[in-house]
């Protein structure tokens, strides 16, 4: 036996930017291609917190998985085995699931990959035009019939609640407010929890996390309530239009569930990528990384959100609108401010 430092990480930071470590006892495996291959196998069976959920969904059977990729590493070189455990983890078809080697990174984008993208750089261009601002990750203007309008690609840069004054109150005379985060893969939850904040005045429910309790795949502790405070500096109170697509996932899926719950709020677009579970991370004998989903989380109704959040109106951007120069989510969105 030997101690493997593991790290059980948050979806990029939850209320502070740390890492919670801890020593576990696991087997130990050899350095070869099956002692890394039960290695992975055995760290994601016993930690990782959908397998359920991906039965029902997708038919996978963790132990049938491992029977047929065991013959496949066998006489592999280190390329193959990589491409090996890509395919194998890949199974799940979870964003959260990644092998991290020196010379590349094993990854399932099927979440986005395999829908339309539903945004166009081109006419994100037109709109915003050239004198826009840009306030800590944040690309803000107002439209030409008075709504405001901010562009959130990701949530890595964290705003200060200083900056997120400023442009509200640039925003003070517009008639409505439009939300886009469309292609947000996520980033850091306290700023998706510090910008949902801003849209409500009281507390709220928005959901439940669970963590992993034990090796079985079904132990989990209680279910922990997930609640929205409102933030103590300057709240909007007007229409607010949030626009979606697969592209949105982990911390920025979180923002939707966040901001379904918030009053005044339409999430325009469509069904986001997902990604609800909470990172874990390891190490297989070689030194590559794994990292995976080990925290579930749920809506205030109880629903897992791993595969994405519907929107409250479904639209759709296509080519012959992107060759007629006109982004129809921001128009529904426009179209419905009252």
């Amino acid at each position: 036996m030997k101690k493997v430092l593991i790290l059980l990480a948050t979806i990029f930071q939850l209320s502070v930017l740390m890492l919670f470590t801890s020593c576990v006892d696991e087997e130990e495996y050899a350095d070869n291609n099956s002692g890394n291959f039960e290695a992975l196998w055995k760290v994601m069976d016993e930690h990782y917190c959908f397998f359920d959920e991906k039965q029902k969904e997708l038919g996978v059977d963790w132990n049938e998985i491992h029977s047929r990729y065991a013959k496949q590493v066998v006489g592999a070189n280190t390329e193959q085995l990589f491409e090996v455990f890509t395919k194998m983890i890949g199974e799940l078809k979870d964003g959260h699931v990644n092998l991290y080697s020196g010379f590349d990174t094993g990854r399932n984008w099927s979440w986005k990959e395999n829908y339309p993208s539903n945004f166009s750089d081109t006419l994100y261009n037109k709109y915003m035009g050239t004198d826009y601002r840009i306030a800590s990750g944040i690309y803000y203007r107002i439209l030409d019939d008075n709504i405001g309008y901010m562009r959130f690609p990701s949530f890595n840069a964290d705003p200060g609640n200083g900056n997120l004054d400023d442009v509200l109150y640039y925003f003070i005379a517009c008639r409505s407010l439009i939300i886009d985060i469309r292609n947000n893969g996520g980033g850091m939850l306290t700023v998706a929890e510090k910008l949902a904040s801003r849209f409500t005045n009281e507390e709220l429910l928005v959901g439940y996390m669970q963590h992993k309790s034990g090796k079985g795949h079904n132990d989990f502790s209680e279910r922990e309530k997930q609640t929205l405070k409102p933030s103590s500096n300057i709240r909007w109170q007007k229409q607010v239009f949030l626009l979606t697509n697969r592209g949105v996932f982990s911390a920025a899926n979180e923002f939707v569930k966040y901001m379904k719950e918030c009053p005044n709020v339409t999430v325009i677009g469509d069904h986001t990528g997902g990604g609800a579970g909470m990172p874990f991370s390891s190490e297989l004998p070689n030194g590559w990384g794994v990292r995976f989903s080990a925290c579930p989380m749920f809506d205030k109704d109880g629903v897992s959100t791993e595969s994405g959040i519907d929107p409250d109106i479904y639209c759709s951007l296509t080519d012959e609108d992107i060759l007629r120069g006109v982004d129809t989510i921001i128009e529904k969105a426009r179209s419905l401010t009252k």
